[in-house]
């Protein structure tokens, strides 16, 4: 069901991964407390992969009930934001103060920003359980995406998990900061411009600029 839950683009570019996705599959099946709902474990992969700007890399799922979606960072509609969440909106209305500024992080998806977590879903109450289950595929995606976008590609990469995770990029560009959790945010996160900074590499790389408007 994994990977039949991606866009045929995806499902063509991971096709060596279609046994490991089916491996993870089987091993999730034993968590009875999984985030978030199965349905929704691949929505990162629902846009066509030629339609891929930025690649925002997030950690992993919120672990509380009801608040992951599918889309890092991103929240359940309905649900209320999550501190790192509220960070990304703070630095967004310094970076770029006409953009809105409202958390439904869906309209950057439309525009072509994938919003992958490292780990595509974890333990409700504990955050990082599925961390090791799905490194090895999220590293598959990130350094197939690079190639396949050969230099077409802006990685958006918050945190130490994330810039290691990059790594895998070598055509593209990274934008590298610190995580927005509540924890680093006023390390380095607040004031590093992350939106302006990603669109001037686009541009230079002929790419029409995000609206980051959310």
């Amino acid at each position: 069901m994994l990977f039949g839950s991606m866009h045929p683009s995806w499902q063509k570019l991971l096709a060596s991964s279609q046994k490991l996705l089916t491996e993870i599959e089987t091993q999730l099946l034993f968590d009875s407390s999984m985030t978030p709902p199965k349905a929704v474990v691949m929505r990162a992969f629902e846009k066509p992969v030629e339609s891929i700007k930025v690649l925002l890399i997030g950690q992993d799922p919120y672990p509380t009930e009801g608040v992951a979606c599918g889309l890092a960072f991103a929240v359940s509609k309905g649900s209320k934001m999550p501190q790192s969440l509220k960070n990304l909106m703070k630095e967004l209305a310094q970076d770029i103060p006409e953009a809105s500024n409202q958390g439904e992080l869906s309209y950057w998806s439309d525009q072509g920003v994938m919003l992958l977590n490292s780990a595509l879903t974890t333990t409700l109450g504990s955050p990082g359980a599925h961390a090791k289950i799905w490194s090895s595929f999220t590293s598959k995606v990130i350094k197939a995406l690079d190639s396949e976008l050969a230099g077409k590609l802006v990685c958006l990469s918050l945190g130490e998990h994330a810039k290691k995770l990059s790594q895998e990029i070598t055509l593209g560009e990274i934008v590298q900061a610190t995580h927005p959790s509540p924890l680093s945010a006023s390390r380095g996160f607040f004031g590093s411009k992350i939106y302006s900074r990603v669109n001037q590499a686009l541009v230079k790389r002929s790419i029409a600029p995000i609206d980051w408007s959310c």
